[in-house]
């Protein structure tokens, strides 16, 4: 009941409107329409941000098989993962999902921990996968009962995170998937649990067999209008009681009706005036108007560097997004220079993590993110705060465009050198470790590129390198004594 007289105040309070401010262009109360929510400005404080971290962590995490998409799959029949459910916790009508939860009880779970890891990892920004497509939310919710609080770990996930996450200085960022849910359960089938209405607040409303095709992305049946008011008013309860600075979305979110999509953005942008501050909502493919918000990709990145600020998401492990008991994970190398890249072309990096269902993030997680720290400590001037250059970068490596592409791209080489701006200082960063010598050719006379006489070329981590500028670029010297590993940066002045 608490939470419905919150959300209609927050209604209340949205239609007596207010006003937004965003480098020095006033908007006064956003409308829950495209025209107005594109009059929408990314704030400075998000052009800085380069790195964050969040996790996919819930009931899913039990099973801890294969993939976070555990629990559709083990409801499909003849799929690999509900052979495995069966043989490992018995049939269908005797373990449902359902019966993941009592399991998921995070003993070794602390917030302030992880958030000290982050920090180490060099993260800017982070927070926790709020509500995963199995309908389990993370936080302490008055509109579900299926919630981290009365059940599972009975604690506040994400208000834990959100306190500890702010009180570093980091932004908080939560993210959302609900809108994945309908039909993401076998809710027709009475043989199964997700097919018994006393756990629809669970699995989600009855739909008709064959309401979601996922080979095209088609809804035979969409969703009633119930299901798009309780996907807003669960938003507005996490904004309410959290005061996410981003907000951020999985695709699929065309499924929600366009008129609560604005609804939920203008809600949004203007509660974000009342707390003081600004906030950044992002989404994929066109489920937002271009403009109204920033664009994310998934395991994806751009080939060329764009005037407008972007955002990836990727996971740490080649294959899942959430602990496995065979993870892939990415070696420190590809992480690092995945994050070069995307920084170069003037987007920014949200990595995935993998708890373990108990509190635990893997070893293996922790010493790539360590690495990455201890990278970023030498070279984060070129990342942290930076703006792109004239060109992104130069060298062999070709990028491939795409949703899911990320596992189509080779690994960067010597050559492969990405720039960076800061101030009147310019950043080369070669994404593999030079031995002898580096041409840097885009420094070339002959291109133009440098507008100004070259003072001085300094290492990170080493301090001034002795180099010679030519019509075919700057050549410059690497010394025997440079200790550090993974990309390489040049810091030049003029």
């Amino acid at each position: 009941m608490k939470a419905r007289i919150l959300i209609i105040l927050c209604t209340l309070w949205w239609l007596g409107g207010c006003s937004h401010t965003g480098n020095n262009k006033k908007v006064s109360r956003y409308e829950p329409n495209w025209e107005s929510l594109q009059k929408y400005e990314v704030p400075e404080w998000y052009k800085d941000m380069k790195f964050g971290i969040y996790f996919h962590w819930g009931p899913y995490s039990v099973p801890a098989h294969k993939t976070e998409w555990y629990s559709t799959h083990m409801y499909k029949k003849g799929h690999p993962i509900r052979k495995y459910h069966e043989e490992t916790y018995g049939p269908l009508d005797e373990f449902g999902y359902k019966d993941f939860i009592p399991m998921f009880t995070a003993e070794k779970f602390n917030a302030e921990e992880w958030v000290d890891l982050f920090v180490k990892a060099g993260a800017q920004f982070a927070g926790p996968v709020a509500e995963h497509a199995d309908g389990f939310a993370m936080w302490d919710s008055e509109i579900t009962e299926w919630n981290s609080v009365k059940m599972g770990p009975k604690r506040d996930i994400v208000g834990e995170l959100e306190k500890a996450v702010k009180a570093k200085g980091l932004k908080f960022i939560a993210t959302y998937h609900r809108h994945w849910l309908y039909a993401w359960y076998p809710t027709w089938n009475k043989k199964v649990d997700a097919g018994d209405p006393e756990y629809e607040g669970l699995y989600g409303p009855y739909v008709p067999e064959g309401s979601f095709v996922m080979a095209t992305g088609d809804y035979p049946n969409p969703p009633k209008e119930e299901f798009h008011k309780d996907w807003l008013a669960r938003l507005d309860e996490l904004m309410a009681k959290y005061e996410p600075d981003i907000i951020w979305f999985d695709n699929k979110m065309d499924i929600i009706e366009e008129k609560y999509r604005q609804q939920f953005l203008a809600n949004y942008y203007n509660s974000a005036e009342k707390w003081g501050k600004e906030v950044v909502c992002t989404y994929k493919f066109t489920d937002m108007a271009e403009g109204s918000a920033v664009l994310d990709l998934e395991r994806s990145r751009m080939s060329e560097k764009k005037d407008f600020v972007w955002l990836t998401d990727d996971s740490i492990d080649w294959g899942a997004w959430c602990d496995v008991s065979d993870p892939q994970y990415k070696s420190t190398d590809r992480l690092i220079d995945f994050l070069v890249d995307v920084v170069s072309k003037n987007g920014a990096v949200l990595l995935n993590i993998t708890p373990r269902a108990n509190g635990e993030i893997p070893q293996g997680v922790q010493e790539r993110l360590l690495e990455m720290g201890e990278w970023l400590k030498v070279n984060g001037e070129a990342i942290y705060g930076t703006r792109t250059w004239k060109i992104y970068g130069e060298g062999p490596q070709d990028i491939v465009e795409g949703h899911l592409s990320e596992r189509k791209n080779k690994d960067a080489v010597v050559e492969d050198i990405r720039f960076t701006t800061k101030g009147e200082n310019l950043y080369a960063i070669s994404m593999a470790r030079p031995e002898g010598q580096l041409w840097i050719k885009s420094f070339a006379e002959s291109k133009g590129l440098l507008e100004k006489e070259i003072k001085n070329v300094e290492l990170l981590g080493f301090g001034n390198v002795e180099w010679e500028l030519s019509q075919d670029g700057v050549l410059v010297n690497i010394p025997e004594s440079y200790e550090g590993k993974y990309a390489v940066t040049f810091k030049v002045t003029f």
